[in-house]
């Protein structure tokens, strides 16, 4: 096993940044997977084929890269925790509510994550929220609302319910975080198999009952080269990449990716379906760079240096 860092040297440095801005991308390049997807398929039985053969694909990865899953009763235990609060509870949250507000809306509430995270790490964890971190973490969740237009925002007071749920959702995630802790002795593949691995076992009854795979038409080869990529690329890769950031930067910093994530998603629909880049657009992406570059503080630490 990994050593586990102390909590003092828990930091995004250069390498966690970079991580984190790839992570965005897998996770925001998922929406056009899921695109194809979701057309053919209820989004449970996607959500389970997309588990399922991440945690294939992690299993066979162990075995080659000569490591074990045999960790303990203990670490099991918290693999099925993480399973709920980071898959289950989110994602039949998001999927709930998503069908009564638009996704505009969905990934505003969803960009609370952060400040959530930071909350929880600060009152239950042992990473303490700074003037700074929760300036930066507001800057963000604006960037992430002007990003997205007033349009989304319009929608914000109606279907409370389904708002409550994906506000939610972002507390799960919040507290996943918490849970994470216990695997920053672990190695990042072991971690993500297990959830992965824990989350399948726990959606096939919730399949079975509800969308008995007899009872699913037959994929086309767009909507099944669409699972792949999702399982491989946005799940099983993209869990190895958070468990990796989570390790050496806390739980707190990984959640940031919300914020990343509808940057890269704009990004990818600009570059890949030619959508129009609007004003708003970079007003938002500027906000949120600069909420990122207050949490980060290595730039306004310099600066404080040079004036002082």
């Amino acid at each position: 096993m990994a050593q586990t860092p102390p909590a003092s040297t828990l930091r995004m440095g250069s390498l966690e940044w970079l991580m984190l801005v790839v992570l965005s991308l897998l996770w925001g390049g998922s929406f056009f997977f899921n695109k194809l997807t979701v057309a053919e398929w209820p989004p449970f039985a996607v959500v389970q084929v997309r588990v399922g053969l991440a945690a294939l694909a992690l299993l066979v990865a162990v075995r080659i890269a000569g490591q074990s899953m045999a960790v303990g009763r203990e670490l099991w235990l918290a693999f099925f925790g993480m399973g709920i609060l980071n898959n289950l509870i989110p994602f039949s949250l998001f999927l709930w509510g998503q069908q009564q507000i638009a996704s505009g809306l969905a990934s505003i509430l969803n960009a609370t994550t952060p400040i959530f995270a930071v909350l929880v790490m600060h009152c239950f964890g042992n990473e303490k929220a700074t003037g700074l971190k929760l300036g930066g973490v507001l800057a963000g969740l604006v960037g992430v609302a002007i990003l997205m237009g007033p349009d989304a925002i319009s929608g914000l007071g109606s279907n409370l319910a389904a708002q409550l749920a994906c506000i939610l959702a972002a507390v799960s995630y919040a507290f996943s975080g918490l849970l994470g802790r216990r695997f920053r002795g672990v190695s990042p593949l072991v971690a993500a198999t297990g959830q992965l691995s824990a989350s399948t076992l726990m959606m096939i009854p919730i399949v079975a009952v509800m969308h008995p795979p007899w009872t699913l038409p037959v994929p086309s080869h767009g909507a099944a080269l669409a699972l792949v990529g999702l399982a491989l690329i946005s799940t099983a890769l993209a869990y190895l990449l958070f468990f990796r950031i989570m390790r050496t930067a806390g739980p707190s910093n990984v959640m940031l990716v919300t914020f990343l994530i509808p940057v890269s998603a704009i990004l990818l629909g600009s570059g890949l379906l030619e959508e129009a880049l609007l004003p708003r657009h970079f007003a938002g992406m500027a906000a949120i760079f600069a909420g990122l570059a207050l949490i980060d503080g290595r730039l306004f630490r310099t600066l404080r240096s040079r004036t002082a």
